[in-house]
């Protein structure tokens, strides 16, 4: 069997009616019921019927999309999937990932990302904050770019703009206060970006912005118990894999207002000797970038039975 590793979406692939390719299957509708009862609501009817602005919501967006990795990883074990090799996360994505490798339970993730996604909003009121994708330009000059206008913008002290996804080689997106993002876009045009285009977020998330957000989180992660992964967790932050509980409550904590490095994790399951990268759960956009970071890979999805089929036979 080939080497492969589970990748789990975040924020952004949610969409109405995501779990209906599973239909009913025993293992989905058991984690809706354990999602529902660890949130006190039906997380199913919303992920059913919607609607689109009621799950776009940060607050839900996040559970939701805990929930919907978790089910496909569970589907996939209940259908004779093999373990992978390792598994991670693209930002929220680390939490299904940490469920799957047996760190935490779905009744004590989901609570957890809940309050992730509440104290996220709440650390930068709507509007101020925004975020935007830089396409065509390398990750580097993106970098210098923002500290550029952020140094620029200085003597007002409050305006900040950083770099907070590495998604793939050409893929960058950056996050801060309105007016620098602004701002940035157009140095970055300027610099040879093909295009900045605003995204449709409701704050800056992974930038510095959301430090106060991460305090609360800390505070909620030092009460959770976490046990020994089963399966090695590549993290985002460090671009690492973590045994220790306390190791893994700290990436989680920094992760909140630090920048996600796909490219790198990507690079890294490589390193290990995988040769496969399955996105778990909803939408295709983990598996796009796989290629766009490293042609000798291979990217598939696993999002309804047929995709779980056709995986079980590409890795075979």
């Amino acid at each position: 069997m080939k080497s492969f590793a589970f990748v789990f979406p975040g924020q952004g692939s949610q969409a109405v009616g995501m779990l209906d390719g599973w239909s009913d299957h025993p293992a989905v509708v058991q984690t809706l019921q354990e999602a529902s009862d660890a949130l006190g609501e039906d997380v199913g009817r919303l992920i059913h019927e919607g609607p689109k602005e009621q799950l776009a919501l940060t607050t839900n967006t996040q559970p939701v999309m805990l929930v919907a990795g978790v089910a496909a990883w569970r589907v996939w074990q209940a259908e004779g999937g093999a373990l992978p090799a390792a598994v991670a996360g693209h930002s929220l994505g680390e939490y299904s990932a940490l469920v799957a490798a047996g760190v935490l339970t779905l009744a004590q993730a989901a609570p957890l990302v809940r309050l992730r996604a509440a104290a996220m909003q709440e650390a930068v009121p709507v509007g101020t904050g925004a975020m935007a994708a830089i396409l065509g330009l390398d990750a580097t000059k993106v970098i210098a770019g923002c500290a550029e206008v952020t140094g620029a913008m200085a003597q007002n002290g409050t305006e900040v703009v950083e770099a907070v996804n590495f998604n793939d080689p050409a893929q960058t997106v950056i996050a801060g206060t309105k007016a620098a993002v602004e701002k940035a876009c157009e140095v970055l045009k300027a610099a040879g970006a093909k295009r900045a285009l605003p995204l449709p977020v409701s704050a800056p998330f992974h930038s510095s912005l959301m430090k106060p957000a991460a305090e609360k989180l800390r505070v909620a992660l030092a009460a959770t118990a976490l046990a020994t992964p089963q399966i090695p967790v590549l993290n985002n932050i460090d671009v690492a894999v973590q045994q220790d509980a306390d190791a893994i409550r700290d990436a989680l904590y920094r992760q909140a207002f630090g920048p996600v490095r796909w490219v790198e994790c990507v690079q890294a399951l490589k390193g290990r000797g995988i040769s496969h990268i399955i996105e778990c759960g909803p939408g295709k956009v983990l598996a796009g970038l796989v290629k766009r970071i490293d042609a000798e890979l291979v990217g598939a999805a696993v999002y309804d039975m047929n995709t779980l089929t056709a995986t079980k036979e590409l890795l075979a």
